[in-house]
């Protein structure tokens, strides 16, 4: 919800709230949106939701999860698969102002993973994020984040380095500052990030050290957005990202490149069950390093949400980008996504939640091109406000026409979660 949408410049925003007294009245003034009118995902009764612990004018939420899973494929090999078994431990603490102006949001989480037979996997996340926005009148807003996180590249993903036998860690530490305006069916947002990664070292299965110094440096990304509403049911918007990454390389290859992304469409509310956003634009990327030149290509976005009853949400997704296997890798991919899944209420406290997605991948400068399937369901219960407890299950599957990368797994898992 904003102002927070607004670091985001290509993910789909609420409609606003037109003060015009033959359309909507003065959103300070409007009711609050009821539980059963939000996405049934994401929807919490009061009942509910924690609590909290007040102190002054700040409100804290300890957190504290565990569970387990088991993988079929724990390195996602073709062959010779090994299967394990995982505990998982998290903690995580929220921290937020009640201030009238204003506001402050921080969050700081851990979560270990720790495997039974395989304990080179294992693994500590820990992640620090503040958001924060200040009111400079009623319609223009001054927003920042920042984040430093110490994470790791899992092992058979497309950014871990080929070979690796465990996972790769790298810290990143992000800035952000943003703009927002409103004008009255107007609303603008520009601003600027910086993102610094700096990658350790994995082991191959001969024992060996693989380095990824080369994958750190900084990026630099400057953005904006437009959206022009037509009404509280329909928009028009357009946006525009461009990035400097400014990445070490080796003594052979440099990765430093610059590059943009553009997309406009429109927000629609098609009937009072059917929401949705098409958008379509262009991206491109150059880089210095002549082998691998330019990545280039059309882009565009399709996202509906079908709500049958206040009980089920239903969503298709499809969408074509140009990207890479991540922000520090050179590795270009043209990628064909389509995802569809839904959402279901069985009762206010439990919730079905399922996806099955489809994805193309064509590696810009070789002959491979890959094939992923996906299936994946969730089942939550809140007992009451302090505990939930989930079941997951998720099917991959890779089809590479260059069989070293081809691979399939199956991942279930049940865990426990309290929330103070």
């Amino acid at each position: 919800m904003p102002p927070w949408n607004s670091l985001h410049v290509f993910d789909p925003v609420p409609l606003p709230q037109l003060v015009d007294p033959d359309i909507q009245t003065d959103p300070d003034t409007a009711d609050p949106v009821a539980p059963e009118d939000t996405p049934v995902k994401t929807r919490i009764y009061p009942e509910y939701a924690a609590r909290g612990i007040r102190e002054g004018a700040w409100m804290f939420n300890p957190m504290l999860s565990a569970g387990t899973f088991y993988d079929s494929n724990v390195f996602s090999s073709p062959s010779g698969r090994q299967g394990d078994v995982a505990a998982q431990l998290g903690a995580g603490l929220r921290a937020y102002s009640l201030w009238e102006r204003h506001g402050i949001d921080m969050q700081l989480s851990t979560q270990s993973t720790l495997y039974g037979k395989h304990s080179g996997l294992n693994e500590t996340d820990a992640t620090f994020t503040s958001t924060g926005h200040f009111d400079i009148d009623r319609n223009t807003q001054l927003l920042g984040s920042f984040r430093a996180a110490l994470l790791h590249v899992g092992v058979g993903s497309l950014t871990s380095p080929a070979g690796a036998v465990e996972p790769t860690p790298y810290t990143v530490v992000s800035g952000n500052l943003t703009l927002r305006k409103q004008f009255g069916r107007v609303t603008t947002s520009l601003g600027a990030q910086v993102d610094a990664y700096n990658f350790g070292s994995t082991r191959a299965q001969d024992g060996s050290i693989i380095t990824q110094d080369s994958r750190d440096g900084p990026i630099y990304v400057v953005y904006g957005r437009a959206d022009y509403a037509l009404s509280e049911k329909s928009a028009v918007f357009a946006s525009v990202e461009g990035n400097k990454r400014d990445l070490r390389g080796t003594p052979t290859e440099t990765l430093e490149s610059n590059g943009y992304r553009a997309l406009a469409g429109f927000d629609l509310e098609f009937t009072h069950l059917i929401k949705g956003e098409i958008a379509g634009g262009y991206m491109k990327q150059h880089f210095l390093a002549s082998s691998i030149g330019d990545i280039e290509g059309p882009a565009y976005r399709a996202m509906l949400t079908w709500s049958p009853s206040r009980l089920v949400d239903v969503h298709f997704n499809a969408e074509q980008i140009v990207t890479e296997a991540s922000d520090t890798s050179s590795i270009g991919i043209l990628a064909n996504a389509f995802q569809i899944g839904a959402d279901y209420e069985f009762r206010p406290n439990v919730v079905l939640s399922t996806t099955a997605a489809y994805e193309k991948d064509h590696f810009k400068g070789e002959s491979r091109e890959d094939n992923v399937y996906a299936l994946e369901a969730q089942i939550k219960y809140l007992p009451n406000n302090v505990t939930s407890v989930s079941a997951q299950y998720r099917y991959t599957r890779r089809n590479s026409n260059t069989p070293d990368f081809s691979y399939d797994k199956h991942q279930v898992g049940i865990n426990a979660t309290a929330k103070f």
